[in-house]
């Protein structure tokens, strides 16, 4: 099995408005998210590549286009957890190449969020 990954960034904005209004991260507050996709296969393509890195380039732009510097309550139709923000960016990904096994979603330098789905 091959396996790839790369990340991208963004910084945006939000508040976990589902938490006691005393828990810090119920205030608003941004991060510099840190994404990385994550894609397997068993074989290469004809270049030799699990999906070619420049192949990628739309996942980069719809960051950019819809999450960067923005509020992300604004934007996503669901509490903004990073676990919950690793499932969208999954499933938006892996509709576009099914080599996808993975996203994972840091806030900060010392926490990941990962979703994968079961085998």
């Amino acid at each position: 099995m091959f396996t790839i990954s790369k990340q991208f960034t963004f910084s945006a904005s939000h508040q976990l408005e589902q938490l006691p209004p005393e828990h810090q991260c119920a205030r608003l507050h941004g991060h510099n998210y840190v994404v990385e996709l994550i894609l397997q296969a068993e074989e290469l393509d004809e270049n030799g590549f699990v999906v070619d890195y420049l192949d990628l380039k739309p996942f980069k732009m719809f960051l950019d286009e819809e999450l960067d510097h923005r509020h992300l309550n604004d934007v996503l139709p669901f509490p903004t957890t990073a676990e919950n923000i690793a499932r969208f960016l999954y499933r938006w990904a892996k509709e576009r190449w099914p080599q996808v096994t993975a996203v994972r979603v840091s806030e900060t330098p010392k926490t990941w969020a990962e979703y994968r789905e079961n085998r």
